[in-house]
């Protein structure tokens, strides 16, 4: 039986209390006392408030998915952003994940369109390139005639790794290629970039 299972039993409240705080505990930035503390609160909320938890949390899984263009969430096929007629399709943001779209369209600096990776080349961690939706970019540069990639993945090893990477491949493409300036600090990550540093950044990108 797994070190889980064992604690999940020999919680002085039941299994099902200790599941739960097991559940906590696998989230980001959660340790164990703040699962316990999420746990308890559950425990405390009424019924109807639980239910209503549990049921966003089934909404959100059963019908949020990955735009089939730009890989960004949404609840329809094609995102709001890529949609949308005012936007320039021929200039696209690439970043990591969903996050950082949201951070650069706090903005309002950006009129073009994006590409979501869904994560960044990091050999450590068993991700390649064939496990990003960095194919799906090059099929999107030669079939939509893209004027522009803006390369705004994370200034850190593996985001500037992959950023060369995806470089490299569209070299022989006609299509300019340019990264956020050097606003964001280096070993930073763009969801916790303020508005004005990541405005400077999109004004001062450089060619890459």
């Amino acid at each position: 039986m797994s070190l889980r299972g064992r604690e999940s039993q020999s919680h002085p409240y039941g299994s099902s209390v200790g599941q739960l705080i097991d559940q906590f505990a696998t989230l980001p930035g959660i340790g164990r006392k703040s699962a316990e503390r999420l746990a308890h609160y559950i425990l405390s909320i009424p019924e109807p408030e639980a239910r209503q938890l549990a049921d966003a949390i089934n909404a959100v899984k059963q019908s949020v998915r990955p735009c089939s263009v730009c890989y960004n969430l949404t609840e329809q096929e094609v995102c709001t952003i890529c949609s949308d007629s005012r936007r320039d399709k021929k200039l696209v943001c690439v970043v990591e994940s969903p996050r950082d779209v949201v951070s650069l369209e706090a903005t309002s600096s950006f009129q073009g369109v994006y590409h979501v990776l869904q994560g960044r080349i990091s050999p450590l961690e068993g991700i390649g390139p064939e496990n990003l939706t960095i194919n799906a970019l090059v099929r999107r540069v030669k079939q939509d005639g893209v004027s522009e990639i803006i390369m705004a993945t994370n200034p850190t090893l593996e985001g500037d790794g992959t950023a060369l990477y995806i470089s490299n491949l569209l070299e022989h493409e006609n299509v300019e290629i340019t990264r956020l300036a050097r606003g964001i600090a280096s070993g930073s990550v763009l969801e916790f970039a303020n508005k004005e540093m990541l405005s400077d950044a999109l004004q001062g990108r450089q060619r890459f």
